[in-house]
């Protein structure tokens, strides 16, 4: 896997993805048993190992502060388990290039839901 630099801007601002509880176990799922089971790249294993601090933290924050994510839920009709998973470029490429990741958490990363 080849990596762009960590500087370029694009690489490191932060796209909400809105995930199910399904999604984000799925997510959880796969990118544990890639790191467990091996190999990964060094940089894909950073990356990954941030994904993984990001569900956590995205769960937390649904915790804290629970309006603004309720407000968009309001507006857009979506179930009340869906939350922001805020990933980088890199990150979202680590996880989509796991081949174990089910294909509907797939489209839930590229599809509708990101913005």
């Amino acid at each position: 896997m080849s990596v762009p630099p960590a500087a370029a801007p694009e690489h490191v601002v932060l796209v909400p993805h809105w995930l199910t509880a399904v999604d984000r176990e799925e997510v959880e799922r796969a990118v544990t048993e890639a790191l467990e089971v091996g190999p990964v790249h060094p940089v894909a294993a950073i990356h990954l190992g941030d994904v993984l601090t990001e569900l956590h933290v995205a769960a937390a924050r649904e915790f804290v502060w629970p309006a603004p994510v309720a407000r968009v839920r309001l507006a857009t009709g979506w179930g009340a388990d869906v939350v922001p998973v805020r990933l980088s470029a890199l990150e979202l490429a680590s996880v989509l290039s796991l081949p174990g990741l089910e294909p509907v958490t797939r489209a839930a990363l590229t599809g509708g839901r990101s913005a």
